[in-house]
């Protein structure tokens, strides 16, 4: 049992740890580190978003596709999580009309990492 359990822990110790990383529509490979990613299973639409609050910078799951949101204030991404329907906030208030909404990174500042 003690040999068993110290090969596990000298094989755990041997992996190494990756990073999780992804792939943002429109930026390139984001390093998920400095944010905190919530999936959320109660939306069709939504699988998964991750906020990064030092930066304000958001970054969201629509069917697969990463997108990202900049200067998203944190009283903004605490009601989007707590929306009834965040499918719905998410058009309304974050995404917005037309194509560049209200927290467009081409037209806000865009966090380096």
């Amino acid at each position: 049992m003690i040999r068993f359990a110290f090969a596990t822990l000298v094989l755990l110790a041997a992996t190494p740890v990756r990073a999780e990383t992804v792939d943002v529509k429109y930026r390139g490979i984001v390093d998920l580190k400095p944010f905190a990613c919530t999936d959320t299973p109660r939306s069709s639409f939504i699988q998964r978003v991750c906020y990064d609050k030092a930066q304000s910078y958001m970054l969201i799951s629509l069917k697969g596709t990463y997108y990202h949101y900049c200067e998203l204030p944190t009283a903004t991404f605490d009601a989007f999580v707590a929306a009834p329907s965040m499918g719905q906030f998410f058009n309304q208030k974050i995404k917005g009309a037309g194509s560049d909404g209200p927290f467009d990174c081409r037209t806000h500042r865009v966090p380096t990492y």
